[in-house]
């Protein structure tokens, strides 16, 4: 019973206009620039797997969208905050990575005519974790929250780097390497001293070390971003912010794990005793207790085969 008054009210709210707004925050970086923020909880029913960042461009040619969201509906709700924005089409989609909620909402903009863009490495990372993607997602939402996602990849693909000149807008799509997924990208707007950078970057959360994930390059990648120096970083997860503290939340924590565990192997200890590293540090991160004992596992890993 009280389960499907759960699943009633989940879908009172999704039909509801306003229901954006219930998760994904819109905040304005500069003219015709926009961050749709979503919460920094799991992907669950309400949020439809869009517990992530996405960003909002707006040209005299129409929108550029970075990132589609994790599901139709999720694509939506998306879709909903932007009519907020602006009435101009949806014309380009740009999926920062491989993870759910950089691509597979892909399907619903695509119907609409945009055009989606993505490194090569972003897509054959796509169709090899699609199924371990879509295992996930079906175990968080139901088969009503689903409904109507389905699997489009892009129709132009990059190796390294993509300029958009778009109107009166130039974009940089930068994939300098494997970061927290295989083909991540960061997009700059160099007039606007402006960086989206997928998941690339976490703030107020921690970041995860995942299999799909290569924690030296990673360190890398971020490198490259910041060499850009903008001034408004929009990461994957957290709210926007300085340059310092993208570097605080995620270059620092990568760096200082890297080294931690290093020194641990030096000293002759076992993956076993991997809890024993202290990353009380980066305690202010949520998720930290959930997630530092699988990072540190995770880097050990790593490491055995550098």
């Amino acid at each position: 019973m009280l389960r499907n008054l759960l699943f009633l009210l989940t879908g009172l709210i999704i039909s509801n206009p306003l229901y954006a707004d219930q998760v994904l925050t819109t905040e304005k970086l500069a003219d015709n620039i926009y961050a749709l923020i979503g919460p920094i909880t799991n992907r669950d029913s309400v949020n439809l797997g869009n517990n992530a960042n996405f960003g909002v461009i707006v040209t005299n040619e129409g929108v550029v969208l970075i990132d589609p969201g994790a599901t139709y509906k999720g694509a939506q709700m998306i879709h909903t905050a932007i009519r907020k924005i602006t009435s101009q089409p949806i014309k380009w989609v740009i999926n920062s990575g491989g993870q759910d909620h950089r691509w597979m909402g892909n399907a619903y903009f695509k119907q609409l005519g945009a055009t989606i863009i993505a490194s090569e490495k972003a897509v054959a990372d796509q169709q090899a974790r699609l199924q371990s993607q879509l295992n996930r997602l079906s175990g968080l939402l139901s088969d009503k929250e689903m409904e109507g996602t389905s699997y489009v990849h892009a129709d132009e693909t990059f190796s390294d780097l993509k300029l958009l000149e778009i109107g009166n807008t130039r974009l940089e799509i930068y994939h300098t390497g494997q970061a927290h997924t295989p083909g991540d990208s960061y997009i700059w707007l160099p007039d606007h001293k402006i960086m989206f950078t997928g998941d690339i970057v976490y703030m107020d959360r921690m970041l995860r070390i995942g299999s799909m994930s290569a924690h030296k390059s990673w360190i890398s990648v971020f490198k490259s971003m910041a060499d850009k120096q903008p001034e408004v970083v929009v990461a994957g997860h957290g709210h926007p912010a300085s340059l310092a503290k993208a570097k605080a939340d995620t270059h620092d924590y990568l760096v200082f794990l890297r080294q931690a565990v290093m020194d641990f192997i030096d000293e002759g200890n076992g993956m076993e005793d991997i809890a024993k590293i202290d990353q009380s540090q980066f305690s202010y991160l949520t998720n930290y207790n959930s997630l530092k004992g699988r990072n540190a596992l995770r880097v050990f890993e790593e490491l055995e085969w550098e």
